[in-house]
């Protein structure tokens, strides 16, 4: 992708609550209790920072759409589509390279299994990802991202099918050409 996003960030407020409480969010600050660990307190910073991963990956989602805007124009406008066949299979790279590191190599679709036998983390973690609308987020990309790969689809089977056009023509050109030759070879036989 041609922009790079150079910074995001998340920043919230923390204080210190009562031993009996656990350790959660409250209107938009973090509770940390008197005898928080540093297991819960990189628990809120986990989720914040796939929060940030989340807001660099919309980011680059952004400026590849707007890199791709031309062809929605000119497909709505019946124009002869100004992108050449490896220019189509690096965007098809490019998207598809964003959805590895969104769905695959990234812990947003679910929990980290470093939470699965720690049920209050989890619980932790879950409520920052909550509060960061993460999992509404998530869908939301992904549905941008169907559609560009529809998008990049479509104009990939476009190349195809205007390449085999081109190939089917050369072949009558070339068919015709050889009928040209068997006519003047049977004017030749048999009117000579």
């Amino acid at each position: 992708m041609e922009h790079i996003t150079q910074s995001e960030s998340e920043c919230m407020n923390y204080s210190y609550a009562d031993n009996g409480k656990r350790s959660h969010i409250r209107n938009g600050n973090i509770m940390l209790t008197l005898n928080a660990t540093n297991l819960d307190k990189y628990t809120f910073s986990n989720a914040m920072a796939q929060s940030v991963k989340l807001g660099i990956w919309e980011a680059s989602l952004n400026n590849y759409i707007d890199s791709i805007e031309f062809v929605t124009e000119d497909l709505k406008a019946g124009r002869k589509l100004r992108m050449t066949k490896s220019e189509v299979l690096r965007k098809q790279g490019e998207l598809f390279a964003l959805r590895h590191s969104i769905n695959l190599s990234s812990d947003l679709l679910d929990s980290p299994d470093f939470y699965w036998d720690m049920d209050d983390l989890e619980r932790v973690y879950q409520e920052t990802c909550s509060y960061f609308n993460i999992a509404k987020r998530t869908r939301v990309i992904n549905e941008k991202l169907n559609h560009c790969v529809e998008l990049v689809s479509i104009l990939s089977a476009h190349l195809s099918d205007r390449h085999h056009i081109r190939l089917e023509w050369m072949i009558i050109v070339l068919i015709m050409v050889e009928v040209a030759f068997e006519i003047l070879h049977y004017i030749d036989k048999y009117f000579s």
